[in-house]
């Protein structure tokens, strides 16, 4: 099944880009429904680099509701002229993300006028039997993590140093 967004960002590519690519946004945008927590030595790096993140992942905040491990696959396209894209072809390791059996997540850029990002996100997953339980799930989180990203896009800003929060 697929989850899409297709949003105008209240800021420049290049910021909405950086964001995208930076674990803390990530998990800004994920909260309070999900939490993630890095199982790399070290913690989440700065910026998502190209390669796998083993994450242990848990149900709003609260360790008690693991929903299990994952590896988010972290690799960059940059094939279509104006557009960066970043991709997540991970995959559950245990729990209820085992049952995931595919996850292709993309996330494009693109400039929009006005000095403003188009901003696509596309999800595909397949869980067998169990889709079409995760389907609504999913739209839903897509819907918060839309409303999250519209929100913290202005804040974004390279321009303005004292705008920025790319950090939790």
């Amino acid at each position: 099944m697929r989850v899409l967004l297709k949003l105008i960002l209240d800021c420049e590519p290049d910021d909405a880009w950086r964001a995208i690519r930076t674990p803390a946004v990530f998990q800004q945008v994920s909260r309070p429904f999900t939490r993630f927590t890095s199982l790399e030595v070290g913690g989440f790096p700065q910026f998502w680099e190209e390669g796998d993140h083993p994450v242990r992942v848990s149900a709003f905040g609260r360790r008690r509701l693991r929903l299990g491990h994952q590896v988010i696959r972290v690799s960059f396209d940059e094939s279509e002229p104006g557009t960066r894209v970043m991709r997540d072809n991970g995959e559950g390791l245990s729990g209820v993300l085992a049952q995931i059996s595919t996850w292709e997540h993309s996330m494009a850029i693109s400039a929009a006028p006005d000095n403003k990002t188009l901003y696509r996100d596309q999800l595909t997953f397949s869980a067998g039997l169990l889709t079409p339980l995760l389907w609504p799930m999913y739209w839903a989180f897509w819907q918060w993590r839309a409303a999250s990203l519209k929100r913290l896009a202005p804040t974004w800003g390279s321009s303005t140093p004292s705008r920025t929060n790319l950090s939790l």
